[in-house]
This record gives structure tokens, sequence and C-alpha cells, in this order.
């Protein structure tokens, strides 16, 4: 007897759906390739949407109980009719922050070991002089350096964990100093009950900023979080602090942020979400000195196909059973 009918829009492997099936043998589980045809009576018997960014209308799904997103983040479902109905979503959320960790660390060594530069020189063949070498491409201390980190989650925590082995004072900042009650999928490898960085409110922003050689930006992108470094946040950073950008667009005010690293009052970026995307052909990013660009990779998780596969059967799992989902989100907070 089918207890729940699975409808999944992701090209996920076979294995990967033999795996579903192995582990819940009465739920049907249908594929479909947005723009195909959909067989007659397959919306009406949906339980469970596993879906990146297909999203039919609410009314077409009566016996919808679950949106199981492919994503962490959840913008783009906020302009769906489904954000306003009660119908709850889970994201991917905690599949990367092993990865996003390494790749906000990755780049914190590539900037402060002047990599953009000495790229630059291997482009032009060039050797530098001694002199020039000494004054041009001496690292920037990262023992007992600062770092901040705006958004403070299951993320932010597996950068703390790794910043700090490098001898680095840390700071996380979130909209809330109260850890979420909601259980949450998470393969970082620092539990929250044993972190003790120092973690303080949005509200303590500016005061962060002040003390920041180096700030990583891993926060949702909300209502409240939309164009919260512009300008004027970015003012406060130390001369030559480090911008790094794992976030979404939108988030960090990107002609500011131009403009301060061409006069020098940002010593150098990493960026790995735009404004627009993908980023044009003619964008100055592409060619300015002292900025890592990368095209939208630093969530992408070696072990995504297992873990993913672990979330779904999991929440396949609650749902039959009537308990909350893991990474149910919070649509108060946006995320």
């Amino acid at each position: 007897m089918t207890r729940a009918t699975l409808l999944s829009t992701l090209p996920m492997p076979d294995d990967w759906f033999a795996s579903v099936a192995d582990a819940l043998p009465d739920v049907e589980i249908v594929r479909h390739r947005p723009g195909d045809d959909l067989a007659e009576g397959v919306l009406e018997r949906t339980t469970m949407l596993h879906t990146a960014a297909w999203f039919p209308a609410a009314a077409t799904m009566p016996a919808l109980r679950c949106v199981q997103l492919d994503t962490s983040g959840v913008d783009h479902v906020q302009r769906t009719d489904l954000w306003s109905t009660s119908i709850p979503i889970a994201t991917i959320g905690g599949i990367a922050p092993v990865p996003m960790a390494e790749y906000a660390m990755m780049a914190l060594l590539e900037l402060s070991h002047r990599i953009p530069l000495i790229q630059q020189l291997r482009s032009d063949r060039a050797w530098p002089p001694p002199e020039e070498r000494l004054r041009t491409l001496t690292p920037r201390p990262i023992a007992g350096a600062h770092l901040s980190i705006i958004g403070y989650g299951r993320i932010g925590r597996e950068i703390s964990r790794l910043a700090q082995a490098f001898g680095m004072t840390v700071t996380g900042v979130r909209r809330s100093t109260t850890s979420t009650t909601a259980e949450q999928y998470d393969s970082g490898r620092l539990a929250a009950d044993v972190d003790t960085t120092e973690v303080v409110g949005i509200d303590q922003l500016h005061e962060v900023l002040r003390r920041t050689d180096a700030l990583v930006v891993v926060v949702p992108k909300t209502e409240l979080t939309a164009g919260l470094l512009s300008g004027p946040e970015l003012d406060l950073l130390p001369h030559g602090a480090l911008v790094i950008n794992i976030a979404r667009g939108g988030i960090v005010d990107e002609p500011a942020l131009l403009e301060r690293l061409r006069d020098g009052r940002i010593g150098g970026a990493a960026l790995d979400v735009f404004d627009t995307e993908p980023l044009p052909a003619d964008a100055a990013w592409w060619s300015e000195p002292g900025v890592l660009v990368t095209p939208h990779v630093a969530g992408l998780a070696p072990q995504y196909h297992a873990q993913t596969l672990e979330l779904v059967i999991e929440n396949l799992r609650r749902l039959l059973d009537g308990r909350p989902l893991l990474n149910e989100v919070d649509r108060v907070a946006g995320y």
C-alpha cells in the first residue's frame, strides 16, 4: 500500500532513487523533468515535492504535505504562492559547512598571501626584484588577526573552527544570539553546544566591523539582510581589511565595495556570489586587481548525493510519522 508520493524534479542518478525505494518501499517515487508532460493525477497525489526551482501552483497539489528543496536559500520560493501556505518547506542546509568553510579559509589564505597579484605576475612572466617582493608580496598576518563572520550558524561554526586553528580571534554575528529550537541537518565538525566563539546580535554589527581584519559574509538573504553591508558599513572596517562573500548577491553593495578596493580602503576581496549571475563578461570584477572571483561554487559539496539521500529519506520518514522536518524553514525569519 502506498503511503506517500514523492515527486522529484532533480536529476539524481538511478541508484539514488533506488536507495530511496529500498528504504521506503511504501513510498511512490515519480521522477519529472520540468518542461516535460506529467502523467495525469501525479500532482494531485504528491505528498512531498523535491525540487530546486520548479513550483506548481499550490492549488494543483491538494495532498502536498512538504516541499523538500535542493537549495539552502529560500529567497526564490518567497516569490511563489507556496510561501503563503502553511505547507512545511525544508532546505538542504547543513550539507556544505565543511566545503564552504574550506573555501572561506582558502580565500583568506590566498588574499593574505597576495595570490591575485602573484597570478598576475605569472601571467606577465615577471619576476620582481627583492625590494619589490618585500614591499608588495609580504603576506598579511593571519595568526592574531580578527575574523568576523556575518551569519553565524552551521557554516559559521565550521569557519570559526578552522580559523581558530590558524590562531585567529573570531566573532560571529547573527540575527539572534539564541540558538534555533528547530532540528537541523549538520555535517559540520563543531557542535553548537561546545562552540566557545564569541557570538553577538546583529545590533552590534557596527561595533564588530570596527575591529575586523577579515570579514566573511555567509548570512541568508532576507528583507533584513538585503543591502546589509553598504558604503557606511564598509567604511567602519579598518584600513586594508579583507572581504569574503559566500552568501548571496545583494547583501554587499558591489559598487561601494569596488570603490573602496580601488582607493585602498579595502585590501582585497573574494567573491563567489554577485548581484547578477552569471556574472556578465564585461563586469569589472573579472579584471579587478586584488580580487578572487569564482562562479558560485563555495557551496558545492563533495558528498552531495550521499548527504541529500540521507536528508530526503529522513524527512520522508518524519513526514510519514507526523514529526517535524529537519531544516524546516522559519517563514517569519525568512530562512
